[in-house]
């Protein structure tokens, strides 16, 4: 008898004791993951096609702060005109031409900034919640909970003429760490709230939104914009006029993960893309068993990688496209 031979009765008495050694693990991984994903309908992805196809746009962009940090969010002028960015580690970094300083650290995460009238920097901090950093530094807790609860993922803001802080709560169930987790389980529970300085309340104005991140008003703030991260598009909800209070769908359809978002104050928005969208993942939309699986992954295979395309969007007032940034070699990505 050969080799082969005798190999395949043994094979034969292996393959149903791993085929139940895998089932048990697929048992066991659905009845204690956290994760309670739930059926959803990506809307359609274009590719990088039409008005989206591939160009090097971007790549001919610079590079500032280099080796200072890492993570930086989001950038805010100041009233001195220097420029205000935050890092992983907690640092609020100004720079200008003539160098960098630390110029705050909020101990949590800074992501969206933006400074208010009075020049204070205003700071959504994934970990700690709004923020107030006087010129001095010094860091002040706007708000971090909401109807008795955490806010689990402050994310980006913008503020109103009349001094009033608009801003994103990511997740209602998770909060910086474990992102992915939010995005895997498109349970949806991200919102955007408001904050009133002058009597410290704080308001939802729209909830279910698949991981809100970037904010921005509009012009002469009748609008405000947000961003669903997980689902690839931007919402629009009016202030002024007789549509006030509603919402509609500014921008959808898109071929990346919307992140970040600002307005020019003329004419243009500004969204930054951090990585295209996956359509592996987004097949397992209508599967939420299959999610709980993938959760087990490690993040390096979830996350987009390094060295990924370069892609930044401007839109029109009334959501056209009018600009289309890429680079395709990643030098400036995520």
């Amino acid at each position: 008898m050969s080799q082969e031979d005798s190999a395949m009765p043994r094979l034969i008495h292996i393959f149903p004791a791993l085929l139940i050694a895998a089932l048990l693990w697929v048992l066991w991984v659905l009845w204690r993951s956290p994760l309670q994903p739930e059926a959803w309908e990506p809307p359609p992805n274009p590719g990088l096609h039409g008005a989206f196809a591939s160009n090097a746009r971007l790549a001919a962009s610079s590079g500032l702060l280099p080796n200072v940090g890492l993570g930086p969010e989001d950038v805010a002028r100041g009233p001195d005109g220097a420029l205000y960015t935050g890092f992983e580690d907690g640092r609020i970094v100004r720079f200008d031409s003539a160098g960098h300083r630390v110029y705050a650290h909020t101990g949590g995460r800074p992501l969206g900034m933006q400074f208010d009238a009075d020049g204070k920097l205003i700071v959504a901090d994934a970990v700690r919640g709004l923020l107030s950093i006087s010129a001095d530094g010094e860091v002040s807790v706007l708000a971090d909970s909401f109807e008795d609860a955490p806010l689990k993922f402050v994310d980006d803001l913008d503020i109103a003429e009349d001094g009033t802080i608009w801003f994103s709560d990511a997740s209602r169930r998770y909060g910086l760490e474990d992102a992915l987790s939010d995005l895997l389980e498109a349970s949806a529970t991200g919102r955007l709230l408001s904050y009133t300085p002058a009597t410290g309340e704080v308001k939802a104005h729209l909830g279910g939104l698949y991981f809100a991140n970037g904010v921005a008003l509009g012009p002469r703030d009748r609008f405000v914009l947000v961003n669903e991260t997980g689902a690839g598009r931007i919402l629009r909800l009016w202030l002024k006029g007789e549509r006030a209070g509603q919402s509609e769908v500014f921008a959808e359809g898109l071929p990346g993960y919307v992140d970040n978002l600002s307005f020019n104050g003329r004419d243009t928005f500004w969204v930054a893309l951090p990585g295209l969208r996956d359509p592996l993942l987004e097949a397992t939309a209508s599967m939420p068993w299959l999610r709980k699986l993938i959760a087990e992954l490690p993040d390096s295979v979830l996350l987009p990688p390094e060295g990924g395309i370069g892609f930044v969007l401007g839109f029109g007032v009334d959501g056209t496209l009018l600009h289309n940034l890429q680079d395709p070699d990643g030098s400036y990505h995520t």
